[in-house]
């Protein structure tokens, strides 16, 4: 069941955002379908406003009008979601929800993918995806919290550097 929780973007009214939030998971909670939503969140960012008493930090929220749900949808479920009050519906075509894609839910910052970097800046790696797949190159740049490696590689009797994402390298074993 896992395996089929989305992150779905669900309309609201203005204002409405937290309250809605609340109302979705509490109705989870009392019809026993935490396994089908299992997370809400609503995107915000970190803003410092300047007034006349002063700079002062506040949350804004990125998207108005708009609570990211993770849930399996069932008609259930989807029910669920739809009658909170001040939800509007879900975003998507002739009614039926779209989930965001992997890229999505990465850019704007819902999830966050965690790895074990198991080499450091001069290792050498092997490149295990994309057009590269095969080629080994030399770490020049390491960056987790980014989730981005530079490398150094051999091409044609040239260096040339090149941006991967951490999971398209992995070390290469001494043997």
């Amino acid at each position: 069941m896992a395996d089929n929780l989305m992150w779905y973007v669900v309309h609201t009214y203005s204002g409405y955002e937290n309250s809605v939030a609340t109302a979705i998971l509490k109705a989870a909670e009392n019809r026993g379908m935490q396994d089908l939503i299992t997370e809400v969140n609503i995107p915000v960012e970190t803003v410092v406003e300047h007034g006349d008493e002063g700079d002062k930090t506040v949350e804004r929220k990125i998207f108005p009008g708009y609570v990211l749900v993770k849930m399996v949808m069932t008609d259930e479920s989807w029910y669920l979601v739809r009658n909170c009050r001040g939800c509007t519906g879900f975003v998507g075509s002739d009614g039926k929800p779209i989930p965001l894609t992997e890229q999505e839910v990465l850019g704007l910052g819902v999830e966050h993918r965690e790895y074990t970097v198991g080499f450091d800046v001069g290792d050498t790696v092997r490149i295990i995806d994309g057009p590269l797949d095969g080629f080994l190159g030399t770490v020049d740049e390491l960056d987790p919290a980014k989730d981005s490696v530079r490398l150094i590689v051999s091409m044609f009797g040239r260096e040339t550097p090149v941006d991967l994402e951490l999971d398209q390298v992995e070390p290469v074993k001494e043997e």
